[in-house]
């Protein structure tokens, strides 16, 4: 019955070979796999998730498209993004997905807050804010009782190809990431600072 978490550092890796083995190691869990994290960036790649509609695919281009099998809409992931996924044993930690999903909300949120940028969540549009602009999105699968997926957040990328979509699938809706928001700092360093705050929050 140990919460213990192990985490993996992946760094660049292509999203469907991430989105395979997330799928390969949750299908093999028993009772005593441990909980893992897993950090990563992904090459440029859309991702539409299980309730996605193709009408917020604004217009094609050369980016793939990947029918993933998360919750949520449309999203793009791209190198100088933070991607974390959480591969947690929600009924051995007697919790339910919204428990997760606001763990990754606050760890995203107090990370930013760590460096002077107060973001936001959102109860109608899970997913981290800041004046507004989307910064952080999240997505989850839960399959017998346990998840995988996570959150990405944005730090220094090319955020052209969010206008291609319309982000999470809300017309309009703005992004941003810390480099707009004067923050510079290396990817691997905002990784670490969100996975101390996530492991915290998942172990209140």
């Amino acid at each position: 019955m140990s919460a213990a978490i192990t985490l993996q550092q992946l760094g660049l890796c292509p999203y469907l070979d991430v989105w395979r083995r997330m799928q390969d190691y949750t299908t093999a869990r028993d009772t005593a796999s441990p909980d893992q994290i897993w950090i990563t960036e992904h090459p440029p790649i859309y991702t539409q998730g299980l309730n996605g509609k193709p009408e917020h695919l604004l217009r094609a281009g050369d980016i793939p498209v990947i029918n993933s099998d998360r919750g949520g809409q449309i999203t793009y992931h791209g190198p100088g993004q933070v991607v974390i996924y959480v591969l947690i044993d929600l009924k051995r930690r007697r919790q339910g997905p919204r428990w997760l999903v606001s763990a990754l909300e606050n760890a995203a949120i107090g990370v930013l807050a760590q460096y002077g940028v107060p973001a936001q969540a959102r109860p109608e549009a899970p997913g981290v804010y800041v004046d507004g602009r989307k910064i952080g999105a999240l997505g989850l699968r839960i399959r017998g009782g346990c998840s995988y997926h996570g959150l990405s957040l944005n730090n220094d990328m090319d955020l052209e190809p969010f206008n291609a979509i319309n982000p999470c699938g809300y017309p309009g809706l703005a992004v941003t990431q810390l480099a707009d928001q004067g923050v510079r700092i290396a990817n691997h360093e905002l990784a670490s600072a969100l996975v101390h705050q996530l492991i915290q929050a998942l172990s209140s």
